[in-house]
C-alpha cells in the first residue's frame, strides 16, 4: 500500500493566484504600517490558500506487474545457412529460461519466417505487432536472434527500452556473389543488348582471386563459359535469338567454403520484339479492299509499308508518256530480286499476271518464302481467271487451286471446327459482339494443302493457312474483307482477323498454333498448351533439383491446354511436351534474402545506439542477463541489460481530505482572532 498528497482546486489556478497577490499585498501593507498582528494575518491567508488548492492524502493498493521481454528469432531463409537455426533455437531457449527464472519477468517469442512476393525479412514489422499487443510500461528488453540483415528497418516502432542484436555469423563467413546491375524488360531483334552485372566476394574471403567463370545459358540451352574479373563491373553485349520470352541464366559456379550458392545465379527474362517489320503490298486492280490493307498496316506505327501497284496496264493505250505518270522508276528489280529477303510480309491484293513481273521475280518471291517468308494472297475474281498468278511459280507454295468458278452469292463467313483451335480465328466471335455481316463474292478452289480455319458459302474454302519450308502462306479466297469494315449488315471482326493474320505469318510466337510456355505467380505455374489436335498427353516438368514430374493437361477451351504446378524451389523449369519444349524461371531473379548473406549489425545499429542497446555474436556463447536502470547503458562484456519498469496494478483507491471545511474555519478564525488581540494591547 502507498500514500501520497494530491490536489484538487477548488477554484481555478489563475483565480488562486490572483488571491495569492492580494494577500501578499495586504501583508506588505501590515508591514509598511507597523502592525504587530501580521504573522497571524500571514498564516491565515496561507490556509485559506491550502484549502482552496483542494489537499487530499490519496492511499493505493497497488499488485506489481511483471516485466516482458520480447525475443525476435530470425527464421527466414538466410537463417538457413550452415548451423546459423540451430544456433538461433537453442539461444531463444537459453534466454528464455534466464529470464523467466529472474522472477516478476516473462518472455514473449516472436518467430519472423521470410515475407511473401521476396520481401525478405520483415522484423520490425513482427515487432511492431508484438508491441501492439502488449502494453508499453511493461517491455523491459527486445533481444533480435538474426544475421542482421532485415529489410524494413524503416518500420521499427518506438523501442522503451533497450534493443539488443544477437547475431549469428562466424568470423570467418564468406561468400561470393553474382548481382545483376541492369536488364531490360524488353529488347529489339537483331540488335545488342548491354546487361551489366558484378561478381563480388564479401567477408573472409580467400586472398589471390582475381577472376572466376561466368556460365550463360539462353533457355536453358548448354551455357557458354567465360572468364570474367571479380569486383569490377562487367558489361556484356547479348543479342537475343527469338521474339518472345527470352530466359537468361547466368551462372558463377560455387566455390569451397562459401556459405552459399543461392546468390551465384541470376535468371533473367526479357521479350524479345521487332523494331520495325517491313512489308511489301503488291496490288492490282484498284478495289475498296485496296484501303482496307493500307489502313491496316499505315496504322500501326511499327510498319515499314512499300506499296507496289499498277497505275496503267500495258494493254491500256491512252497515248500519255510515261515520264508524265510518275516521278521515278519504280525500282522492280531492287524489291523483287535483291532486296526480297528484307521484308517480313508480302502481301498479294488482287494482283494478276500481265507481264509486268516476270517469272524470275515470281520464282525469287517462292524461294523467299520456302526460306523463311511469309507471303498473303488476297484473291479476287483475277485469281480464277486465265491470268490467275497461282499459274506459274506460285502454284507449288499456294494451298488450293482456284477451279475457275467465281461465286457472286451473299454468304456468312464462320469459322471452322479446326479454326476455333487455331490461334488467328480462335475466338473471333468473342472479339465482335452481335451478328457478322455477310460477303457478296468468293473465288471457288480446291484445298491442296494447309489447313482451312474459315469457310464461305456451301462451306467451301475461305481462308487457308499452310507452311511451306521455313515459311508461311495464306490464301483468302475473297476480296470483300473490307465489307466489315464499312459496316455492311452490321460489320464483323475485320481489323482483328487480318492483324492475327498479319501476325501469324511475321511468326509471332503469340500466334503459334503449336505452343507451350507457362506464366509464373511467384512460385505457381501455368502452364499453357496450344495444340490443333484434341489430345496431347501430359507435360513433363524438370525442377532445377534434376527432379522429374509429370502432369495432365486439361483442354479449358478449343485448342488450349492447362495445368497448374507449385514450384518447390527457386530456378529455372523446363518444360517438355511431344515435340515442344519451354523454360521458366520461378521466383525473383536474385531473392532478396540471399542478396547479402554475411551477419551484420550495420543496418540496425542506428536503433539500437537509440536504445542503449548491444551487439553479440553468438559464436562467442550467449550472454549473461543483468538489471540496468533506465537511461544507463544495456550492454558490456559478456552480458547484455533490460531495464525493470516496474508497472503495477491499482487495486483500491482511497482518498481523505488533510483540510476539512471545520478545521479551515476553526484555524482562520483562530489566527484572525490572535491578530486582532495582539494589535488590541499595543
Amino acid at each position: 500500500m502507498t500514500g501520497s498528497v494530491i490536489f484538487d482546486p477548488l477554484l481555478p489556478i489563475w483565480l488562486i493566484a490572483v488571491l495569492a497577490a492580494l494577500v501578499a499585498s495586504g501583508l506588505a501593507l501590515a508591514l509598511w504600517r507597523g502592525l504587530a498582528g501580521w504573522p497571524f494575518r500571514a498564516l491565515a491567508g496561507l490556509v485559506i490558500l491550502a484549502a482552496l488548492m483542494g489537499p487530499a492524502y490519496q492511499q493505493e493498493e497497488r499488485t506489481a506487474l511483471s516485466d516482458i521481454v520480447l525475443i525476435v528469432e530470425d527464421q527466414s531463409a538466410s537463417q538457413d545457412l550452415t548451423d546459423r537455426a540451430t544456433r538461433t533455437a537453442e539461444a531463444a531457449d537459453t534466454l528464455t529460461a534466464r529470464l523467466e527464472a529472474r522472477g516478476n519477468t516473462e518472455v514473449r517469442r516472436v518467430q519472423v519466417p521470410d515475407a511473401p512476393e521476396n520481401g525478405g525479412t520483415q522484423a520490425m514489422t513482427a515487432l511492431a505487432q508484438a508491441m501492439a499487443e502488449e502494453p508499453l510500461g511493461r517491455i523491459a528488453g527486445v533481444i533480435l536472434l538474426s544475421d542482421g540483415r532485415i529489410h524494413d528497418v524503416e518500420r521499427a516502432p518506438d523501442i522503451p527500452a533497450p534493443l539488443h542484436l544477437l547475431h549469428t555469423g562466424r568470423e570467418g563467413d564468406w561468400d561470393r556473389r553474382l548481382r545483376i546491375d541492369n536488364a531490360p524488360a524488353f529488347a529489339i531483334l537483331g540488335e545488342e543488348v548491354q546487361m551489366t552485372l558484378t561478381v563480388t566476394d564479401e567477408g573472409a574471403a580467400p586472398t589471390g582471386v582475381m577472376s572466376v567463370p561466368l556460365d550463360i545459358s539462353v533457355d536453358g540451352a548448354e551455357p557458354r563459359r567465360f572468364e570474367v574479373p571479380l569486383g569490377e563491373e562487367i558489361t556484356l553485349p547479348l543479342m537475343l535469338p527469338h521474339g518472345g520470352r527470352n530466359v537468361l541464366q547466368f551462372t558463377t559456379p560455387a566455390a569451397p567454403g562459401e556459405l552459399t550458392d543461392r546468390n551465384n545465379t541470376a535468371l533473367v527474362q526479357i521479350n524479345g520484339v521487332r523494331d520495325r517489320l517491313s512489308v511489301l503490298l503488291v496490288s492490282g486492280q484498284p478495289h475498296p479492299g485496296t484501303r482496307t490493307w493500307r489502313n491496316l498496316l499505315k496504322s500501326d506505327s511499327a510498319v515499314d509499308l512499300v506499296h507496289f501497284t499498277i497505275l496503267r496496264p500495258p494493254e491500256k493505250q491512252d497515248g500519255v508518256p510515261v515520264r508524265e505518270l510518275s516521278l521515278i522508276a519504280f525500282p522492280t528489280r531492287e524489291l523483287f530480286l535483291e532486296k526480297v529477303d528484307d521484308f517480313d510480309l508480302i502481301i498479294f491484293d488482287r494482283y494478276r499476271r500481265r507481264g509486268i513481273l516476270p517469272n524470275v521475280y515470281l520464282e525469287n518471291i517462292r524461294q523467299y518464302v520456302e526460306n523463311g517468308g511469309a507471303v498473303l494472297f488476297a484473291a479476287g475474281p483475277d485469281f480464277a481467271g486465265a491470268e490467275s498468278i497461282y499459274r506459274g511459280p506460285f502454284e507449288a507454295i499456294i494451298p488450293a487451286r482456284p477451279t475457275a468458278r467465281v461465286v457472286e452469292d451473299g454468304y456468312l463467313p464462320k469459322v471452322t471446327d479446326l479454326g476455333e483451335r487455331h490461334p488467328v480465328t480462335a475466338g473471333l466471335d468473342r472479339e465482335f459482339a452481335g451478328d457478322w455481316g455477310r460477303w457478296l463474292r468468293q473465288v471457288e478452289v480446291t484445298q491442296t494443302a494447309g489447313d482451312v480455319v474459315m469457310s464461305g458459302a456451301d462451306d467451301r474454302p475461305l481462308l487457308l493457312l499452310d507452311r511451306v519450308g521455313e515459311g508461311r502462306v495464306a490464301l483468302l479466297a475473297s476480296d470483300h474483307a473490307w465489307l466489315w469494315g464499312r459496316g455492311f449488315e452490321g460489320g464483323g471482326p475485320q481489323l482483328e482477323l487480318l492483324r492475327r493474320l498479319a501476325h501469324w505469318m511475321m511468326k509471332e510466337p503469340e500466334l503459334e498454333e503449336e505452343a507451350l510456355w507457362a506464366e509464373a505467380t511467384g512460385q505457381q505455374m501455368r502452364v499453357i498448351r496450344r495444340s490443333l489436335t484434341e489430345d496431347v498427353g501430359a507435360v513433363t516438368i524438370t525442377t532445377p533439383s534434376g527432379e522429374v514430374v509429370e502432369r495432365p493437361l486439361e483442354e479449358v477451351s478449343p485448342g488450349r491446354f492447362e495445368t497448374l504446378f507449385d514450384g518447390p524451389e527457386i530456378g529455372l523449369y523446363r518444360l517438355e511436351n511431344g515435340d515442344q519444349s519451354a523454360v521458366i524461371g520461378l521466383g525473383p531473379a536474385a531473392p532478396v534474402e540471399f542478396e547479402r548473406t554475411i551477419a551484420s549489425a550495420e543496418v540496425l545499429q542506428p536503433e539500437i545506439d537509440a536504445t542503449n542497446g548491444g551487439v553479440w555474436a553468438l559464436e562467442d556463447g550467449v550472454p549473461a542477463i543483468r538489471a540496468v536502470r533506465e537511461g544507463r547503458p544495456a550492454a558490456g562484456r559478456g552480458w547484455i541489460g533490460i531495464t525493470p519498469r516496474g508497472a503495477y496494478e491499482t487495486q483500491s483507491l482511497r482518498q481523505m481530505a488533510i483540510m476539512p471545511p471545520w478545521l479551515v474555519l476553526l484555524l482562520v478564525s483562530g489566527l484572525i482572532l490572535g491578530g486582532w488581540l495582539r494589535e488590541g494591547r499595543r
